[in-house]
C-alpha cells in the first residue's frame, strides 16, 4: 500500500517547515551519495549506533557525547533510495496536515522529538548493537499517528498491489496507519526474540518509539479550535 494523496481539508498555512525537512533530507542524501565508499564512516560518525550509548567505555567515554548528538544527527541519514523516496513520501502526504494544526514551530518540534525519541527507542531494544541506524523513520512514525488522531475521518488515496494486480483505491487514514502501526509493533516484538530469523536490518523499535511518542504529545501541541 503505497499513499499518494489525502482529502484531510483545506489548509491554512503553507507547510513551508515540511518543505525545509524534505529538502534537507534530500540534500543530505545527494551528499552521502557524492561521497561514495566515504559515506560509511559518515554513518558511523553520525548514524546511531546503540552500543556506543549503553557501552560507553567500549568505544572511550569522551565518545558519549558525540553519541548523544547521534539521536539527532542519525535522522538525517538514509541507507538507499528507497529508504530515502519511501519516508519523504509519508512526510509529504501526511505532513502538510499535520504541520497546519501543530503551526510551524510546534510541527519541527513534534517532528524531531518523535524521531529521537524513536532512537532511544531503539537504544533500548537493541543495546547490544554495533550497526549504525539511520533513518527518518521515528520521526515520520510520529507524524503517522498525529495525522491518525488530528484527521480520523480522512481517506487516503492509496496504490494498491494485489498480487498481479495494481489498483487505486481511497482507504480511511485509520485502515492504513493503523495497519502499518499493527505490523511495526509485531516485527519489533518478534525482532526480540534471540532465535528469530527475521531480518534486524529495520529499526521497528524506532518507529515504535516515534509513534508511542506521537501518540502522547499531538494533543498537546494541536492549536485549539482548529478544525
Amino acid at each position: 500500500m503505497i499513499p499518494l494523496s489525502d482529502d484531510a481539508g483545506r489548509r491554512r498555512r503553507f507547510p513551508f517547515v515540511m518543505l525545509v525537512l524534505l529538502i534537507a533530507n534530500i540534500a543530505i542524501f545527494a551528499y552521502e551519495v557524492w561521497l561514495g565508499p566515504d559515506a560509511q564512516d559518515l554513518v558511523f560518525d553520525f548514524g546511531l549506533v546503540p552500543y556506543r550509548l549503553s557501552h560507553p567505555s567500549y568505544y572511550g567515554w569522551e565518545a558519549l557525547g558525540q553519541g548523544y548528538l547521534t539521536l539527532f544527527t542519525a535522522t538525517f541519514l538514509h541507507g538507499g533510495l528507497l529508504h530515502l523516496g519511501g519516508n519523504m513520501l509519508f512526510l509529504w502526504v501526511f505532513g502538510d496536515n499535520v504541520e497546519d494544526r501543530l503551526g510551524h514551530l510546534g510541527f519541527l518540534f513534534f517532528y524531531m522529538l518523535a524521531g529521537v525519541a524513536g532512537n532511544v527507542a531503539h537504544t533500548f531494544a537493541m543495546a547490544d548493537s554495533h550497526v549504525p541506524t539511520i533513518g527518518a523513520s521515528g520521526a515520520i512514525a510520529g507524524v503517522l499517528v498525529g495525522y491518525l488522531l488530528l484527521f480520523p475521518k480522512a481517506r487516503v488515496r492509496t496504490l494498491l498491489f494485489l498480487g498481479p494486480f495494481i489498483t487505486f483505491a481511497r482507504l480511511p487514514a485509520l485502515l492504513l496507519i493503523g495497519f502499518w502501526a499493527v505490523l511495526q509493533v509485531l516485527s519489533g516484538v518478534t525482532a526480540l526474540n534471540p532465535l528469530s530469523t527475521q531480518p534486524t536490518d529495520i529499526a521497528y523499535w524506532a518507529h515504535i518509539g516515534g509513534f508511542a511518542t506521537g501518540l502522547i504529545m499531538v494533543r498537546r501541541l494541536s492549536k485549539p479550535g482548529r478544525r
